[in-house]
């Protein structure tokens, strides 16, 4: 982690046990939020403002968990998944940047990309969905997102074990098994690719150039 940080990047949380939100009470979700939020602020000595919740598990029914983010000092969330899932997704929420507003607070919510198909959202923002599509979906999606009228993110994700194929296996079931492994052996490549490709940036930065622009987001009451 110190490396990381050391190098130039954002360091965020993704929670301390990776645990989906679900299995949370307000209370236990902070526990769990400061845990992380401390250990990694005594790993980097800089402050962590960004988080994603485990499995993008920030949905209806756990928008409470927005009015903790924000009393724990996060500035923004990345946890609302546009889209239609059997595990998580909010599929009527924004596609771009917005606040996501909870019981009595509010948190800008920096959404997964997806790209628009009909009255569908397509989820092309990394994970098993950059190892199973062709690469040219999600670069698809990038471009219609950066079309769009600003401020518009294409918010990506990877897993550290995505690049890695000779990895041990994990023993699960067999449909949980293919979600978790294929297209590893592709990945590194693809990588190299996208970065080659195109610029990115620490998405707190975006986060703050959002924030400081004064542009009128819309609200989303969870």
């Amino acid at each position: 982690v110190r490396d990381v940080h050391a190098a130039g990047h954002e360091v965020g949380s993704h929670s301390w046990d990776h645990r989906r939100v679900h299995h949370f009470t307000p209370g236990t979700f902070r526990d769990d939020l400061l845990a992380s939020k401390h250990a990694l602020e005594d790993a980097t000595g800089a402050p962590v403002v960004g988080f994603r919740a485990p499995t993008f598990s920030v949905v209806r029914e756990t928008g409470w968990a927005i009015d903790v983010l924000a009393e724990c000092g996060f500035e923004y969330d990345s946890s609302v998944f546009p889209v239609r899932h059997d595990r998580y997704g909010v599929p009527d929420a924004p596609r771009q940047p917005f606040w996501a507003v909870g019981p009595s607070r509010e948190i800008l919510e920096l959404p997964p990309l997806t790209y628009r198909v009909g009255r569908f959202n397509l989820p092309v923002a990394g994970g098993g969905y950059f190892r199973l599509f062709p690469l040219g979906v999600m670069r698809a999606g990038m471009r219609r997102m950066a079309a769009a009228p600003a401020p518009a993110v294409s918010m990506l994700y990877f897993h550290p074990w995505e690049f890695d194929p000779g990895q041990p296996r994990l023993p699960l079931k067999r449909l949980s098994a293919w979600r978790t492994y294929v297209g590893t052996h592709k990945s590194t490549g693809r990588l190299r690719t996208l970065l080659r490709g195109n610029e990115f940036a620490r998405a707190v930065d975006v986060a703050r150039a959002i924030l400081g622009s004064g542009v009128e987001l819309p609200r989303f009451r969870m």
